[in-house]
């Protein structure tokens, strides 16, 4: 049946089109794009349904990610991925022995690392690295020879990880360290702050010209924490509340003031110190975010 087969692979397709795009919105745009070219498909002489699937959705989400680089080009401030919980996207939750891998390939750390690269180049990766395609398979996806896409992968690659340090921190850590940051940020005390960053450390902040947010990342530990010094003392009047849930395959922090969402975090930390944070501040981005509640709380 068409449309059974349609949705056998409707997850695939997704989760793919949102590593590629970053926004919910424009990966199933290209979800809706494939399954109407499906339909008008002459199935019998596929040789592979999913390889067809695939195809399309990764062709689709290249030319859709040329029109939205060149719009980021005018984004105010820095671009980051719109956040998604688990329950969102549309495959089985992965298990414990899954999560971490799953965390790696979907994070914010990871899909912010991966707009440095060309639609090509990040739609080759991610088939190769992510989706365990072949490179004969990519070069026919992307109409190219194995070798250009076994080039593209190498140096996609070497630039992931040169760019995304790499860190092995158990779950119970990295929470730990984000009600370590709810705390320090809520009091505002300076030595508490300090104390939590990586003399390197870096926010990187979006807000789209929508809600108040660095212009540039911020760079260095005295400089992260003297912002929030100076946030907790202007909002001390405020109610305010920080919760710690699960999106994009790992545990994040969303911060509320007055019973707004105003303020999604995650983090890259070593389990001791946070070596970049991520606030995304974007109202538009935190819209699938606001109606998930539970884990942990900071504050009233």
């Amino acid at each position: 049946m068409p449309h059974q087969e349609f949705e056998r692979h409707r997850p695939r397709l997704f989760a793919l089109a949102y590593r590629m795009l970053g926004t919910r919105a424009e990966a199933e745009d290209v979800v809706q794009d494939v399954y109407l070219r499906w339909h008008e498909a002459d199935h019998a002489a596929l040789a592979s349904a999913e390889a067809w699937l695939v195809t399309v959705a990764t062709r689709a989400a290249i030319d859709r990610l040329r029109a939205a680089q060149r719009e980021r080009a005018h984004y105010v401030g820095p671009w980051l991925a719109e956040p998604i919980a688990l329950d969102a996207l549309p495959h089985p939750r992965p298990g414990p022995a899954q999560q971490y891998e799953f965390a790696q390939d979907v994070s914010l750390a990871f899909l912010a690392v991966l707009e440095r690269l060309g639609p090509e180049e990040r739609a080759a990766f991610l088939l190769h690295e992510v989706f365990d395609c072949n490179y004969q398979d990519i070069a026919a996806m992307l109409g190219k020879s194995a070798a250009a896409c076994r080039q593209m992968v190498h140096r996609a690659r070497d630039r992931v990880r040169a760019e995304r340090p790499r860190f092995t921190v158990s779950p119970e850590r990295h929470r730990a360290l984000l009600a370590r940051f709810a705390a320090a940020a809520q009091l505002g005390e300076m030595d508490a702050l300090r104390a939590l960053f990586a003399e390197d450390a870096a926010l990187v902040s979006d807000g789209g010209g929508k809600a108040v947010a660095a212009l540039r990342p911020l760079l260095g530990a005295a400089r992260v924490a003297r912002l929030y010094h100076v946030l907790a003392r202007q909002r001390r009047h405020q109610d305010e509340r920080y919760e710690i849930v699960e999106f994009n395959g790992e545990a994040g922090l969303l911060h509320y003031l007055d019973g707004v969402l105003v303020t999604a975090y995650a983090i890259v930390g070593d389990g001791e110190h946070i070596h970049t944070l991520f606030a995304l501040r974007n109202p538009d981005k935190l819209a699938g975010l606001r109606e998930i509640s539970g884990g942990l709380s900071q504050g009233g």
